[in-house]
């Protein structure tokens, strides 16, 4: 499945029913990517991330995290805020309470972004009209 392919069959806001399989293609790509940089898709990986920043799952953040730190091509294609679609507090305070070392990493991140000023002015809302903006 290709970038065009994904955006036709489930859109930006995928419906519950779906999540799933966005979820298991983006698992898939984030592995390929992982084992040889390029592999993965990263256009079709970032457009996963956004179906799912927009469905909002906080279950969702380690499996965005995983999927922006599989290469450099990756971190650079998926957007920090993309973590955050269930708000940025939110979003912190699960991380915070997860007690791993990935969830730990991803907060870190989350935090050093913030102080630089990554997050200013967010709104998930807003953030979600921007990319329905770029894929249009």
């Amino acid at each position: 499945m290709d970038e065009d392919e994904s955006l036709r069959r489930y859109g930006l806001q995928p419906v519950a029913a779906d999540l799933d399989e966005v979820r298991e293609l983006l698992r898939g790509r984030t592995e390929r990517e992982r084992h040889s940089q390029g592999a993965g898709d990263t256009e079709l990986m970032k457009l996963c991330c956004v179906q799912l920043f927009n469905a909002g799952v906080i279950d969702d953040v380690l499996l965005i995290w995983s999927a922006k730190t599989a290469s450099m091509d990756a971190a650079c294609s998926i957007d920090v805020q993309l973590l955050c679609g269930p708000g940025l507090t939110e979003t912190k305070a699960y991380l915070s309470a997860l007690r791993t070392p990935e969830a730990e990493a991803a907060r870190q991140r989350l935090l050093e972004c913030e102080a630089a000023g990554d997050f200013e002015g967010f709104c998930v809302e807003e953030y979600s009209a921007q990319y329905a903006a770029y894929y249009e």
